[in-house]
């Protein structure tokens, strides 16, 4: 019911089970004042009292959940409203001995405002089906005749859709605060993709640049040295085209410093000695690093993205897991390279896992993405937290 709206997991958990508690207390309510009430036994009711307690409350409470068997949310929502009007309709053509106004109904209906306001995409369709509901508890108070019910229901309802509005265009809001800055982060990171492989193509460049030279030195002296420069620079234009052709955009910042390729190992081993300088109590960062990856090149952006990952799982125990023990691992198989940074989780967390608001993640996702790769991040289901990083292994040519 809540698996869009911006809460944690165990907000929503806790959301889920405080509604259904709710709707089933209205529900005997319902029940409640159909059967019990002084004066006006069930069996003398108009066929009308009987059909908020079972008919409408529950199909309005029944609409409130997702389910893939379920028609869309604006669908039910409407048919809801539909139903619920036309009932309405009917009890001011016939006499009511009892209950009319269904709890459960209201209640679900106003809920059902809630998450229209909040969910539904874009405004004009929320505006839209929104309509219909407010129609549907206004009329409400119709059912019963009576104008002292009319006048203080339709009080009561006014208030309760006011709350209802507010509330839903504050998460709708809120969600549109969260997707801006997902966006910003994403755009962010994949501008950041693109100065490293700016950087990266600027420097193979280069070394073409002097190697085109020095051919051009040697030709007269030693002829015979020319072919093998001339397959170095072939070897070296076609990574850097390959690299070119997942370039979406190029931007170049003053503060940015160049990216050197072939470095991986030896950044990764300075960032788990930064992360041990940084956090002299906690146990030291274990860097395990296969055969097959020491014995394998790969691209340059693998390499930065390869940095990246590592940097951030590293930032994030700093700040949501200190004094826990953390692993980082690279391997290589003949398609992929794969990085995994794990951590033990703490007793009690110091911050949201893997990021104040997982944007840091989200950004990763979008780099890692942008390579043809998987990223992945969350709870192993051991006590530990994981972040995994698949890249594929484009062929990249020896350096001559």
């Amino acid at each position: 019911m809540y698996s869009t709206f911006p809460f944690s997991p165990g907000m929503r958990r806790l959301f889920s089970v405080a509604a259904l508690v709710v709707l089933a207390l209205t529900w005997f309510a319902d029940f409640g004042v159909l059967f019990l009430r002084p004066g006006a036994p069930a069996s003398g009711m108009a066929v009308t009292s009987w059909i908020p307690a079972f008919i409408t409350g529950p199909l309005a409470a029944l609409t409130l959940p997702d389910n893939r068997w379920l028609p869309a949310l604006t669908r039910r929502a409407v048919l809801v409203a539909a139903v619920s009007v036309a009932l309405s309709c009917v009890c001011l053509f016939i006499p009511q001995d009892g209950a009319g106004w269904g709890f459960l109904e209201t209640v679900a209906l106003l809920l059902l405002i809630i998450r229209v306001l909040a969910q539904v995409q874009p405004a004009q369709a929320a505006a839209w089906v929104i309509a219909p509901l407010v129609a549907a508890v206004l009329m409400l108070p119709l059912r019963d005749r009576s104008q002292d019910t009319l006048v203080v229901g339709a009080y009561v309802l006014t208030l309760l859709l006011a709350v209802c509005v507010t509330l839903g265009s504050a998460l709708r809001a809120q969600e549109a605060r969260r997707q801006r800055a997902v966006h910003d982060v994403r755009q962010a990171e994949r501008l950041a993709l693109a100065r490293d492989l700016h950087d990266l193509v600027a420097h193979h460049m280069t070394g073409i640049i002097v190697q085109a030279n020095a051919a051009r030195t040697v030709h007269a002296t030693a002829p015979d040295k020319v072919e093998p420069i001339l397959e170095s620079i072939t070897r070296a234009g076609t990574e850097t085209l390959a690299s070119m052709r997942r370039l979406v955009r190029v931007l170049r910042e003053y503060d940015h410093d160049a990216l050197l390729p072939g470095d991986l190992l030896a950044e990764l081993g300075e960032l788990t000695a930064e992360f041990a300088r940084h956090n002299p109590d906690s146990p030291p960062v274990r860097l395990e690093v296969t055969a097959a990856a020491r014995s394998t090149r790969f691209s340059p952006e693998a390499e930065a993205s390869v940095h990246r990952v590592v940097r951030e799982a590293l930032t994030n125990v700093h700040r949501h897991a200190p004094g826990q023990h953390a692993t980082v691992r690279l391997d290589a198989t003949p398609d992929w390279l794969l990085v995994t940074v794990t951590n033990t989780l703490p007793s009690h967390p110091a911050g949201p896992a893997g990021g104040r608001g997982g944007l840091g993640l989200i950004g990763l996702q979008e780099r890692i993405e942008a390579l043809d790769g998987t990223f992945r991040a969350g709870p192993s289901g051991r006590g530990q937290w994981r972040v995994t990083a698949r890249l594929p292994r484009h062929p990249v040519p020896p350096v001559g």
